[in-house]
C-alpha cells in the first residue's frame, strides 16, 4: 500500500495508528481495549473480534445487541472466509397474514419485523472454526463491563436519548416495557458520564459463553424469548430458534486497479458496492477534487442501488447471479448511462448483457472485517425481560409485494445493509475495512476505497475525507467540509445537492492495512463516532 503516512488532505485531528503485535479498531474505546485485552492473554485476532463485538452490545446497544444480525470475513492461513449469521423471517409468518391484520408493509417497531437473531450463533462459530481462547473466555470483558458498568461518551449519550424518545412515541408501550426498565431505568435514560449498567446483560453473556451460544437457541434463553413473543403477538418461536446455523460463504469480489475488493454475497448489499466499482474503473480519477470524478462517482452509485434494490435478497431467490450484475459486459452497458448530467437511476437486466463495525488483526497474520447490528439504532424497541436482550428488526426491509424479489417468505433472510469489507492484493491481506450506517454502508466502502486506492490516503485520510451519500432520485447529501465549489459545480450538473450537519448521516468507518514486507500494521478509526484504536 503506497500512501504518505503524515499527509492529511483535509482538517483531521488523528493521524494513522502503527503498531506490530495486534490492532482493534472501532466506535467505542473501552470495546476497543475488550478486544486488545483478549489479544494479549494469548487470543488471536478472530478471538479478539469475537470479544469486541459482543462489548459493543453492552457499551454501544445504539447500535447493536444480543439480539442481532452479524457477518464477517475472516483472513486466517493465506485465505479470506465469510460467515453470515443473518437469521431468516419466522416460520409462520406470511403476507397474506400480515395484509389479513391490515398490513400494507412490514411494521418498524415492535414484534412483527424480529427475525432469528444470529450474532450468538455467529460468535460461537467464529470461535469453534478459528478461535484460540474458549468462547467463554472471549465474553469475560462483555461481562465484566455489563456487571460493573462504565460512562456513557457524548455520541453514545446523544443516540441513546433519541432511541428513547421515538420508542415513546411510536413504540409499543405494553410489549416495549422491558426496553425503558433496561435502557432507561428509573424513567430517565443516562447522560453524558453518567455510569450504566445492566446485570441482565452480564448473566445472559455467562450463558452463551457457557454453553457456546446454544443456550439461546435451544434453552432456557430460547424459551423466554419465545414466550415473550408469543405473548405480544409476534411469529418468531423457539423452533425458528433451534433450526438457525450460521453459513460460511465464499466472499464475492471485483479487481479495481490492481487490488481485490471482497464483500460477504448476497442477502447483503455488498454487491452494491462492488457493482459500483466496476462501473467506475472504467474511468481515470487522477485528481480528487474534480467535478467530474464526483459526478462520475454519484452516478455509478445511483445505478449499483437501482440494481441492488430490485435484485438483491436472499442469493437463491434472487432471479439473476452475482456473476451477472458484477461481469464487466454488463458494467459496461451500465458505464454508458453515465452522461454529463443527474439523472434518476433505474434498474437494467443483467441477463440481456443502526450497526457496529470493528476490524482487528494480530501478530500472526489473522485478519477480521466484523460488523452486527439490530438495525435502526436499538432495533424493535423490545427487551426480552429480565434478559438484556434487544431484540432486531430485520424484517422491516422485506416487501409485502408478492412479485418482489425481496418479497417476504417464511425463513427466508432479507436483504441486508450491514456489510463487512476486505482488500487483498496478489495473495496477500492489505486488510480488513468498513463504513457502518444503513444505506451508507456500500457508499462508504466505494469512497474509502477510492481515496485509498485512487488517492493513496493513509487510513486515517481516507476515512477523514468529506463524504457525500446518495439518498433518492437526484438527492445528495454532504458534510459541511464538502468543497463548495465542487458542490456548486455538481448543482450545475443537475444533483439536488443539500449540506447535511448531523455526521451520524454519513456512517461510522475503521480501517487495518497491514504492510506485507514487514508485518507493521497502520489504522485509521472514524473521527464522526466515539472510536479509537487499540494496539500494541
Amino acid at each position: 500500500m503506497h500512501f504518505d503516512p503524515l499527509y492529511q488532505p483535509f482538517p483531521s485531528y488523528r493521524v494513522p495508528v502503527y503498531a506490530k503485535q495486534g490492532m482493534v479498531a472501532t466506535s467505542q474505546p473501552l470495546a476497543s481495549q475488550a478486544g486488545l485485552e483478549i489479544l494479549k492473554k494469548g487470543g488471536n485476532a478472530i478471538d479478539a473480534a469475537i470479544a469486541t463485538a459482543a462489548a459493543l452490545t453492552v457499551l454501544e446497544p445504539t447500535s447493536n445487541g444480543i439480539g442481532g444480525d452479524a457477518f464477517a470475513l475472516v483472513w486466517t492461513e493465506g485465505k479470506l472466509h465469510g460467515l453470515n449469521a443473518s437469521g431468516p423471517a419466522p416460520q409462520s409468518i406470511s403476507i397474506e397474514a400480515l395484509q389479513a391484520a391490515g398490513h400494507t408493509e412490514m411494521p418498524k417497531l415492535g414484534v412483527i419485523p424480529v427475525t432469528v437473531p444470529g450474532a450468538p450463533a455467529g460468535w460461537a462459530e467464529l470461535s469453534r472454526r478459528f478461535g484460540r481462547l474458549t468462547l467463554a473466555e472471549a465474553l469475560e470483558p462483555a461481562i465484566r463491563y455489563a456487571e460493573e458498568g462504565y460512562p456513557l461518551a457524548p455520541g453514545l449519550a446523544r443516540h441513546w436519548a433519541r432511541a428513547a424518545d421515538i420508542y415513546a412515541r411510536q413504540g409499543d408501550a405494553e410489549a416495549g416495557r422491558a426496553w425503558f426498565e433496561t435502557f432507561a431505568p428509573g424513567g430517565r435514560v443516562p447522560a453524558v458520564g453518567e455510569m450504566w449498567r445492566s446485570p441482565d446483560h452480564a448473566a445472559t453473556m455467562r450463558r452463551i459463553g457457557e454453553s457456546e451460544a446454544r443456550d439461546f437457541y435451544e434453552g432456557e434463553l430460547a424459551e423466554r424469548i419465545h414466550n415473550f413473543i408469543a405473548e405480544h403477538g409476534g411469529y418468531l418461536t423457539k423452533e425458528d430458534l433451534a433450526a438457525f446455523k450460521p453459513e460460511w460463504v465464499d466472499p464475492i469480489s471485483v479487481s479495481y486497479r490492481g487490488y481485490d475488493v471482497w464483500e460477504i454475497p448476497p442477502n447483503g448489499q455488498g454487491l452494491i458496492a462492488l457493482a459500483a466499482l466496476n462501473l467506475l474503473k472504467g474511468y481515470d480519477f487522477d485528481e480528487k477534487e474534480s467535478v467530474l470524478g464526483y459526478h462520475r462517482q454519484l452516478e455509478a452509485i445511483k445505478l449499483a442501488f437501482a440494481d441492488g434494490e430490485k435484485y438483491i435478497t436472499e442469493e437463491r431467490k434472487m432471479g439473476v447471479t452475482v456473476e451477472e450484475l458484477l461481469s464487466d459486459a454488463y458494467a459496461e452497458e451500465r458505464r454508458k448511462l453515465i452522461g454529463d448530467t443527474a439523472r434518476v437511476p433505474e434498474a437494467g437486466d443483467p441477463r440481456s448483457s443502526g450497526t457496529v463495525y470493528l476490524a482487528t488483526a494480530d501478530g500472526e497474520g489473522n485478519m477480521v472485517s466484523f460488523i452486527q447490528s439490530n438495525y435502526m439504532g436499538f432495533g424493535s424497541g423490545l427487551v426480552v425481560p429480565g434478559t438484556g436482550i434487544a431484540l432486531q428488526n430485520r424484517g422491516h426491509n422485506f416487501s409485502l409485494d408478492a412479485t418482489h424479489a425481496n418479497a417476504l417468505e417464511p425463513g427466508k433472510r432479507t436483504y441486508h445493509t450491514i456489510i463487512p469489507g476486505f482488500l487483498t492484493r496478489g495473495n496477500e491481506a492489505v486488510g480488513p475495512f468498513g463504513v457502518m450506517g444503513g444505506f451508507m454502508q456500500p457508499q462508504g466502502h466505494v469512497q474509502v476505497v477510492m481515496n485509498t486506492v485512487d488517492y493513496h490516503l493513509n487510513p486515517q485520510a481516507a476515512l477523514d475525507s468529506p463524504r457525500w451519500q446518495w439518498t433518492k432520485g437526484k438527492t445528495i447529501l454532504v458534510e459541511p467540509d464538502f468543497p463548495q465549489h465542487i458542490a456548486q459545480a455538481l448543482a450545475r450538473k443537475g444533483h439536488d445537492i443539500q449540506v447535511q450537519v448531523d455526521p451520524s448521516q454519513f456512517g461510522r468507518g475503521q480501517i487495518i492495512w497491514r504492510n506485507p514486507d514487514n508485518g507493521v500494521l497502520c489504522g485509521g478509526t472514524e473521527s464522526r463516532a466515539d472510536g479509537t484504536i487499540a494496539a500494541w
